[in-house]
């Protein structure tokens, strides 16, 4: 038996994100214990575990290449407004252009509402294979032209909305490990 779940169209859920944000983003108690959260599309905070020292060192990494061969911008643990709630991308690059229309503002607490063009996920123990591949849907719904995992071997994955790439198209000399 399968199960098919109906998410609400993403600009009405974006507005829901962007409340719920706010509202967790503003309140101190929260945030004295909610130092790694996301939400779902009910408006819930669900903690996520902070990244384990390898894959908080291949976020950096990651970052670090990204800077280094495409004009732009970079980010680590970067807040994104999702069918399914906001869902915290491990690195990601947009380009000054994507990042004018991306960003919800200051009161928001800069959560994009727009996918940056490249979303990246470092693969860790506590992140099954279905999660990421439900995230990566996400991610191309909310607007990523490319989804890269790193996986728990520093080996990078490149996929684009057609399935995936032998190399990345918007970066195509990224490597393709990465150490920690």
């Amino acid at each position: 038996m399968s199960l098919a779940i109906q998410l609400p169209l993403r600009k009405d859920q974006t507005e829901f994100n962007l409340r719920v944000w706010m509202r967790l983003l503003a309140d101190p108690e929260p945030a004295k214990f909610l130092r790694g959260f996301e939400t779902n599309r009910h408006g819930h905070a669900v903690m996520i575990p902070l990244p384990g020292y390898h894959d908080g060192g291949r976020q950096s990494e990651i970052g670090f290449q990204l800077r280094n061969r495409l004009d732009g911008n970079v980010r680590t643990k970067c807040p994104l407004s999702t069918a399914d709630g906001v869902k915290v991308v491990d690195a990601v690059w947009l380009s000054y252009l994507r990042e004018s229309t991306a960003i919800a503002g200051e009161v928001a607490g800069e959560m994009l509402i727009e996918a940056p063009e490249i979303c990246v996920e470092v693969v860790s123990p506590s992140k099954t294979e279905v999660e990421m591949e439900e995230r990566m849907a996400l991610y191309f719904d909310a607007g990523a032209v490319e989804v890269w995992f790193c996986e728990k071997n520093g080996a990078m994955r490149f996929i684009g909305k057609d399935g995936p790439l032998e190399r990345s198209l918007l970066c195509p000399d990224f490597p393709t490990m990465i150490e920690a």
